[in-house]
């Protein structure tokens, strides 16, 4: 059950996890869509990708542009959503929400809106592969808004499982991974901080974004998971 000749769309696929996605699919065989919220973005995903991928500018907090993305696109096979900015890692007395719901629009409800619009162009047999992260399980003092909404996440996997059945709903929890989502810390705090989670895991190293995109491939070809959690960890919950 490979992904030969079926149709993705990758939305938050021009960097980190989205794009190994969409350079793993592509090297299968698949036609890939990418989207990001920048020109720039999506022209140099381009280049990393088959001649044959797509990219489009979208903004996935405007429910109007996603509602007319997933109108212009056409039929296709499995959605991907990996769209978010950098981490949100602050204390509950410093919190500001203003970038509380900020952080919220583009993960939690712009990954809902992309389900609402997108799941009625999706073909028989296709799927649904949303993402989530290990802090839903294992939180940590400043994460109260990602631990938040991670959670979430996992609970409308299995809600929009049941809903949109038989089209299959899942989702990919990673631990750290070394993406562009680190980017708000300078880079001495940025490689202490890998260098310490590498130490605790099981596997002595953290994450690339090729070792979580094999999840979403094997969530997409496997037609008999629908509401489940992949973890991509390296151990964390173990350690």
């Amino acid at each position: 059950m490979g992904l030969r000749g079926q149709r993705i769309v990758v939305i938050g696929g021009t960097a980190g996890i989205g794009l190994a996605v969409a350079e793993a699919a592509g090297q299968e065989g698949a036609r890939v869509v990418v989207a990001s919220r920048r020109q720039e973005s999506v022209d140099a995903a381009l280049k990393r990708l088959p001649e044959d991928a797509e990219g489009r500018v979208l903004d996935a907090t405007d429910e109007d542009a996603v509602r007319d993305f997933f109108a212009g696109i056409g039929g296709y096979d499995h959605l991907v959503y990996t769209a978010g900015e950098a981490l949100l890692m602050e204390s509950l007395a410093e919190s500001d929400l203003g970038r509380a719901r900020a952080f919220l629009d583009i993960r939690l409800w712009g990954a809902y809106t992309a389900v609402k619009y997108g799941a009625s162009s999706i073909r028989e047999g296709g799927s649904v592969v949303l993402t989530t992260g290990t802090v839903a399980r294992r939180p940590l003092p400043g994460t109260t808004v990602a631990a938040a909404l991670c959670g979430a996440m996992e609970s409308l996997t299995r809600a929009l499982a049941l809903e949109l059945a038989p089209l299959r709903v899942n989702i990919v929890m990673p631990g750290v991974v070394r993406t562009e989502l680190w980017r708000e810390l300078d880079a001495e705090d940025r490689d202490a901080l890998f260098e310490s989670v590498a130490g605790s895991l099981p596997v002595g190293r953290i994450g690339e974004p090729a070792d979580v995109a094999e999840a979403y491939l094997y969530l997409m070809r496997g037609g008999f998971s629908t509401g489940s959690t992949v973890v991509v960890d390296g151990g964390t919950l173990l350690a």
